[in-house]
């Protein structure tokens, strides 16, 4: 199907847009839009920059004004046709006279979602899936738990060339480098949880806290992911880093282990037991119901390949130094694979060196979604 190339560079302006804001709109997603004018130019564009804040159709649209009339606005995401904390952008589109509108993705949401189909009745032109698999990658997260009903999770590990997270006297501090160090902020930064093992909590004794990153729009409040420890047996410190001030911490304990000491003095939270460990679907569950969109899975073998082997890790960044150690405990753990054919398959989604080392972000295989027209819905 033809693509009219300045449809594309808009959508891609867009999608750059909507990734500006990445963490800080959960738990809304991230939206990028522009407005092209009768003639074919841009008139404006906008991005959804904050939960609660205008969206991005209604901020490009108020900077095009008048010449939005008759023209086009190219959207990330499907439209909204619902009334939250601001009202329904479809009928700020059709109130402007755009003629047509092109959106990448459909919003699955059960409530906003159906805004094509509103935008069609009214006699706007609508077309779906322009660079759909960009915008999927742009608001992986958000999609993710909107569709899956649980957060988007990311592994993230670091290791030697051969596989290693640490040595045989169990040292790992530092694998990577300083570089490679700040781009994990980074990651923190866009976030909303942090999970670890208490195995990482009891060898590392981590803070688990965004440092040395700015947020995008300069403002000086930093990012405070909230950190969770799986603490089947209740056995992090009371001395622990993870129990500071610096960020807002949960444990998650099973639900027939003694807490006490704990319980008076963090948030916990019980949960059932799956083979011993804690029910990470339980886990999740709890973490969609306290709004968390996105989680960082950090640290620990063990809790890895738990996550891993319950098909709850939808996108991997390893971090890979140029050293070889030849024994020390694996990145991951036991992930239910006893043979090559039973091996969880991934997707190469980008490599990039990091200073001395190499990023590999690595995601579960995506579905493409087709360009197509949407009809207006018959009356019956």
């Amino acid at each position: 199907m033809f693509v009219d190339p300045a449809q594309e560079r808009a959508m891609r302006r867009a999608l750059a847009l909507a990734a500006r804001a990445r963490g800080e709109t959960s738990p809304n997603p991230v939206v990028g839009c522009v407005v092209l004018d009768a003639a074919g130019q841009v008139a404006g564009e906008g991005y959804h920059a904050y939960a609660g804040g205008p969206h991005a159709e209604v901020v490009a649209l108020r900077e095009a004004a008048g010449r939005a009339e008759g023209g086009t606005l190219l959207v990330t995401l499907e439209p909204c046709d619902h009334q939250g904390r601001t009202g329904p952008c479809t009928e700020a589109v059709i109130e402007a006279g755009v003629r047509r509108v092109v959106y990448a993705v459909a919003d699955p949401h059960p409530v906003a979602g159906g805004g094509a189909r509103r935008l069609a009745e009214a006699g706007v032109e609508v077309e779906e899936g322009l660079l759909a698999a960009e915008a999927e990658r742009v608001n992986a997260e958000w999609l993710t738990c909107t569709r899956l009903g649980r957060p988007h999770v990311t592994w993230k590990f670091a290791a030697t060339l051969d596989g290693r997270s640490a040595a045989a006297d169990g040292s790992s501090q530092w694998i990577t480098g300083p570089e490679a160090r700040h781009d994990v902020h980074e990651l923190r930064a866009r976030c909303d949880a942090i999970v670890a093992g208490s195995g990482t909590v009891l060898a590392d004794d981590p803070r688990l806290t965004v440092r040395g990153v700015h947020r995008h729009d300069h403002r000086l409040t930093p990012r405070r992911p909230l950190r969770v420890v799986a603490d089947t047996r209740a056995r992090t410190p009371l001395t622990s880093r993870v129990l500071d001030d610096e960020a807002p911490t949960l444990i998650a304990v099973a639900e027939d282990t003694d807490a006490t000491a704990l319980e008076g003095r963090v948030a916990v939270v019980r949960l059932p037991r799956d083979d011993g460990g804690l029910d990470l679907t339980a886990l999740l569950a709890e973490l969609r119901e306290r709004q968390i969109v996105s989680v960082l899975l950090e640290g620990g073998p063990t809790l890895a390949g738990s996550f891993v082997a319950a098909g709850l890790v939808d996108r991997v960044v390893a971090y890979l130094a140029p050293r070889l150690l030849g024994a020390g405990p694996a990145a991951l753990g036991d992930a239910g694979v006893a043979t090559l054919a039973a091996a969880h398959h991934l997707e190469i989604d980008d490599v990039t060196r990091i200073g001395t080392d190499l990023r590999i972000t690595a995601v579960r295989p995506a579905v493409e979604t087709p360009t197509r027209p949407v009809a207006a819905r018959r009356e019956t």
